[in-house]
């Protein structure tokens, strides 16, 4: 099959790439794009690895074909921190040493939310598979990102 052009918005700036019809907007991202923030986990979307915004909606990147994109706008982890300024949930991810191994966590990051409950982020997790934090760390630190968590002097709740 003959690769086509997909032209759409990464990140907030404008991408062409070519490629197969058959291709995944992971793969895409990662192979054409050299955004390698979303991660194949699974291939079927049930671990979250892969998960990205297209046009604001959550979704699972291994599932959705390239082309789909064609004129939507795309974010991905790399596109969360702006200036070198990391967002309060990446700040909270660091300081609460949420990542061990790290695959997991530019999903979990995406599935952000202002100002959730605790039941509220245990669903939207609930989709990112981990086998490394056991997610206590996690659902702390998305908390105290929120504002929903309660914080010593030292920023970090006892």
């Amino acid at each position: 099959m003959a690769k086509q052009l997909l032209s759409f918005t990464v990140n907030g700036a404008p991408v062409e790439v070519l490629v197969q019809p058959y291709v995944t907007l992971l793969d895409a991202l990662r192979e054409d794009l050299g955004l390698t923030g979303p991660k194949e986990g699974c291939g079927t979307g049930d671990c979250g690895a892969c998960s990205i915004h297209l046009d604001g909606q959550l979704v699972a990147s291994c599932l959705v074909l390239a082309m789909q994109a064609r004129g939507r706008s795309v974010a991905t982890i790399e596109g969360l921190a702006r200036g070198g300024t990391l967002t309060p949930l990446q700040d909270a991810f660091v300081r609460r040493g949420v990542a061990q191994c790290g695959f997991c966590i530019p999903g979990v990051l995406m599935a952000e939310n202002a100002r959730p409950s605790e039941d509220e982020i245990r669903y939207a997790i609930a989709g990112n598979l981990c086998r490394c934090t056991g997610y206590t760390k996690m659902i702390e630190a998305i908390s105290e990102a929120a504002g929903t968590a309660p914080r010593t002097a030292a920023g970090v709740k006892g």
